[in-house]
């Protein structure tokens, strides 16, 4: 048990080692920190790229030379068929023409004697389907068996037949896949001939038995080809189909081999075979190889990228040892470099550090110098900041004064002379009001103290909020107008352009609040139906930035006085503190349209 608890107490110190253990070699590991670090990996990413390419390209050299040799392999495999089956089907003809001499030397040419030697003929060699002789006038004598089809002395190769030439080959006239006969005919004499009609099920066995007789290992398909390349035997999907211009690989899927193309002599000669094997089955070796090539470059190019880390970490490690100093000296643990032996670019970079560092302690020495005169420049101008400070601040009250006054103005004011002059009129006529009119009057003077309230509320939130300072000019203005459509149901249009969309400073604070008096001139006074506001900029390059608030309403002479409304008086104002040039054009009946132009 005590050995157990003394095991039990020793873990978590083995685990905190490896721990830290773990954690430094993942730190030295990481390139950020270390430049062999950084050096090893790009050695190892540009090593194992060009090992997977460099194993690519191999491997698919060598995956086309094996698919090469094995198509050249199955072209032999497709001569030593076509040879077989040529050999075959000559041997059926020359026993037909055997049979035909038979005939001829017996001399006995009558249906009888004829029915005997084709009966026989066909009990020996099965594969004829059907024999027959016919006369000179292609009249059939004798058979045995059934025709199908015309017959070839119906077909078109009746012709040779006459001319005494012996014919093996395929003619037209099968109602099945192939469309084709195997047929075979030969001259007896006199005119007379030989024919008959060879099973396709036994070219397709000779077909099959000469493939076995090659020994493939994989598993192979035979195509048999005529003349005019329309496929005779082979798979069942390809009968009867023309192989001329058409994919035999399927896409790659097969590997295809045939011989040289055939003479054009008639007869068996005249067809071509063609073998092919699935290329997964067939190439099996080739992708072994393929992947051994690459697995076996991809390795050694790994080896050698992960080589290179410790490899530059040997090489760096006087690099290591300067940075490790410089780091010491950055801490304040020591004040010098101990410059590496070497003339290489260690040893130069430690000289220089220690040449730098000794400059730097000295540049020290007189920056305590000059700190300690600083401070007592800084005593004294600390004194003088705070009086200009005392000045500023005494500007900044008085100028908050007076925008105080111009927004008072723009809310309360207003409201206020409305009201009085509601509760003039009350005061006038409430003995000759009813007490309805008077209720409603009373009525009117409470929402007019109300839009007064919410006026005031609004200018004091604006003032505490300052959002054209957060959002910028442009979209203060934007939702300004917003707000106006909004509370007004009048029709609103804004653009802007140019430098002064950004703008959002203490002059932006001005434009706005111009541009909410015009607002505000216009929803009490222009009966208008609709509203532009437009921030843009004027002059070469954009010299100039320009706001103009237009409307369509009644429209005033700008320069008759009006005794009792200061909103004009302090736009101007306002215009003067940023250095702006105010004009208003409005005639009575047309509208109005307000123009601030100022420096972006």
């Amino acid at each position: 048990m005590e050995g157990a608890n003394s095991d039990d107490r020793h873990d978590p110190g083995i685990m905190k080692s490896f721990s830290h253990l773990a954690a430094a070699w993942l730190g030295w590991l990481d390139p950020r920190r270390y430049l062999a670090a950084a050096i090893g990996w790009s050695v190892l990413a540009v090593v194992a790229l060009a090992s997977v390419v460099a194993g690519q390209l191999a491997a698919s050299d060598a995956g086309h030379a094996a698919r090469a040799d094995h198509q050249r392999l199955v072209g032999q495999f497709a001569r030593q068929v076509q040879h077989g089956l040529d050999m075959g089907l000559r041997l059926r003809l020359a026993v037909l023409q055997v049979t035909a001499g038979q005939m001829a030397v017996a001399g006995d040419l009558g249906a009888g004697a004829l029915r005997l030697h084709l009966a026989a003929l066909r009990s020996q060699f099965p594969e004829f389907a059907w024999l027959a002789a016919a006369d000179a006038q292609g009249r059939v004598v004798a058979e045995a068996g059934t025709a199908q089809g015309e017959g070839s002395l119906a077909s078109p190769h009746g012709l040779a037949v006459r001319r005494a030439a012996p014919f093996l080959g395929d003619v037209p006239g099968s109602p099945g896949p192939r469309g084709r006969l195997l047929e075979a005919v030969v001259p007896i004499e006199g005119g007379e001939q030989l024919a008959g009609q060879l099973d396709w099920a036994w070219l397709d066995r000779q077909c099959g038995d000469l493939l076995a007789g090659l020994g493939a290992q994989s598993p192979t398909e035979l195509l048999l080809v005529a003349a005019d390349g329309r496929v005779l035997s082979g798979p069942p999907a390809w009968l009867g189909r023309s192989a001329q211009d058409a994919d035999l690989t399927e896409g790659g899927r097969f590997v295809v081999g045939r011989p040289a193309p055939p003479d054009a002599a008639q007869g068996a000669g005249a067809w071509t075979v063609v073998v092919r094997q699935p290329a997964d089955a067939a190439l099996q070796g080739v992708e072994r190889l393929r992947r051994t090539v690459l697995f076996t470059v991809l390795l050694a190019g790994l080896l050698m990228a992960f080589s290179a880390p410790l490899l530059t970490r040997w090489l760096t490690r006087r690099l290591n040892a300067l940075a490790v100093q410089a780091q010491q000296i950055r801490d304040g643990r020591r004040s010098d470099i101990e410059v590496p032996r070497g003339q290489d670019e260690a040893g130069r970079i430690g000289a220089a550090m220690a040449a730098l560092i000794a400059q730097l302690q000295a540049e020290k020495a007189a920056l305590a110098a000059l700190n300690a005169e600083l401070d007592h420049r800084v005593a004294e101008r600390t004194a003088r900041i705070q009086r200009m400070s005392e000045e500023a601040r005494h500007a900044a009250v008085t100028r908050e004064r007076l925008r105080l006054a111009r927004d008072l103005h723009d809310t309360l004011a207003h409201s206020l002379m409305a009201l009085l002059q509601q509760i003039r009129l009350v005061r006038k006529l409430r003995g000759r009001m009813a007490p309805e009119e008077l209720a409603a009057e009373l009525g009117r003077a409470e929402e007019v103290a109300a839009a007064g309230l919410a006026d005031a509320r609004a200018a004091i939130t604006q003032m505490r909020h300052g959002t054209v300072r957060e959002k910028g000019l442009s979209a203060a203005l934007r939702d300004l107008l917003a707000r106006f459509g909004e509370r007004t149901g009048l029709a609103t249009e804004f653009s802007f352009a140019g430098a002064a969309a950004d703008l959002a400073d203490e002059r932006a604070e001005t434009i706005y609040r111009i541009a909410e008096e015009a607002l505000r001139n216009v929803e009490r006074h222009a009966q208008a139906r609709s509203v532009k506001l437009a921030l843009g900029e004027e002059g070469a390059e954009g010299t100039r930035a320009v706001l103009s608030v237009r409307d369509d309403g009644l429209g005033f002479d700008p320069q008759l006085p009006r005794s009792g409304h200061y909103g004009l008086v302090g736009i101007r104002e306002q215009a003067a503190l940023i250095d702006a040039t105010l004009a208003i054009d409005s005639r009575p009946g047309v509208g109005t349209e307000l123009r601030l132009d100022f420096a972006p």
